[in-house]
């Protein structure tokens, strides 16, 4: 019988696996040291840029001012053509009408002759006496009716004026002021039609009425004559 050799196992000495421990270890050593290195420089630069770029940031914004100063502004103005003068017209001349002598159509014959005739005479009258003067005015009417005080009319003067008595309600009610009312004195000086514009309450616009109608005036005139007038009265209450 043939027997068949079987492959032999690698046997791996002590000695060997802890030598490629160490070399691991040392391997991730130097590799964890060179990252921390790279972070470090790293972090140097950027805090270099970060404090270069505060120390000439000022400088670099004073430039930029500068050059946006020192910037030219170009304005582009539009120009403007000027129209042309307008065509004067020219006027043409109008030819001159010509007179043209209108032939005689019957030269033969001799030319009828004009007399004057004289102007008839008139015959006017003799007068004796001119009188130049102004005619005299026609006579001035009277007014109908009543008429209002102003320009040539005059107005009436007061002669006898009775006072209104207060009521006794208003006198306790301490009632004052005044009453207006439109009357018409006659061509005798009577007061007549009293119409009240403004009153008072409590029974003094009623005395008001009656006292105003004992009133007795002058009357008005108009070119010397007594006319009737419109005429505003007045009637003051007041307590003493």
């Amino acid at each position: 019988m043939v027997q068949q050799s079987r492959p032999s196992k690698t046997t791996i000495r002590p000695a060997d696996e802890a030598m490629a421990t160490g070399a691991y270890a040392i391997f991730a050593s130097e590799d964890e040291e060179d990252k921390k290195i790279m972070r470090w420089t790293l972090g140097v630069a950027v805090v270099f840029h970060i404090i270069l770029l505060i120390i000439n940031f000022p400088t670099f914004q004073t430039n930029l001012e500068a050059e946006e100063k020192d910037k030219k502004v170009y304005v582009v103005q539009q120009v403007r053509f000027q129209p042309p003068p307008p065509k004067q017209k020219q006027e043409i001349p109008k030819p001159k009408a010509k007179k043209v002598p209108i032939p005689d159509p019957t030269p033969d014959e001799p030319e009828p002759i004009r007399l004057d005739e004289p102007e008839p005479e008139v015959d006017l009258p003799e007068v004796d006496d001119i009188v130049f003067g102004i005619p005299d005015a026609p006579p001035v009417q009277e007014p109908e009716g009543p008429i209002h005080v102003g320009g040539d009319v005059s107005k009436p003067v007061k002669v006898f004026d009775p006072q209104p008595q207060y009521t006794e309600i208003a006198r306790k009610a301490r009632i004052q002021g005044v009453v207006i009312v439109q009357a018409i004195i006659d061509k005798e000086g009577n007061v007549t039609n009293v119409k009240v514009l403004k009153g008072l309450p409590m029974g003094l616009s009623e005395e008001a009425v009656k006292a105003i109608k004992r009133w007795r005036f002058e009357p008005a005139t108009l070119n010397g004559k007594p006319v009737d007038v419109y005429y505003n009265l007045t009637v003051n209450f007041r307590l003493q």
